[in-house]
């Protein structure tokens, strides 16, 4: 087993952190203004921080006075240089205001980041899940 760079380890807290908190101006830092996400739900793609802020604010705001539990399992990320690939399997569970889960979903998580300043920041996202053969939907629990 491999150790996860600090700087990795960081952007994974701070995301599970900012969405738990459900606050996007915690969240946001950690994209590049100019990231691109591909991401699970909806939209094709998602270009720039501004139409990213947008789609998470529509989430985070949805979820009334439920939060969002991010676990991430199997991570595995690597440091080049000035860059760095992540991929996970990553839960998102819900939780109601006693702390009780509600329900969860899983995808697959693919990040690409680039330090900007002194962080590292995400300039690519993708995520999704496998889709049943027999049924064409979503296969969102391993």
């Amino acid at each position: 087993m491999f150790e996860l760079d600090k700087s990795i380890v960081q952007v994974i807290e701070n995301y599970k952190s900012a969405v738990f908190a459900k606050n996007v101006d915690k969240l946001m830092p950690i994209y590049d203004q100019n990231v691109r996400v591909f991401d699970a739900w909806g939209v094709w793609c998602y270009e720039g921080s501004d139409a990213w802020r947008l789609a998470a604010e529509g989430w985070l705001n949805s979820l009334g006075s439920e939060r969002v539990k991010v676990t991430f399992e199997d991570v595995q990320g690597t440091m080049v240089r000035e860059c760095a690939f992540v991929s996970a399997i990553f839960t998102y569970a819900a939780i109601d205001e006693a702390g009780v889960q509600l329900r969860s979903m899983q995808n697959r998580l693919t990040w690409m980041l680039k330090l900007g300043g002194h962080n590292l920041r995400i300039v690519h996202e993708h995520t999704s899940a496998p889709i049943g053969f027999e049924d064409m939907k979503a296969i969102l629990q391993r």
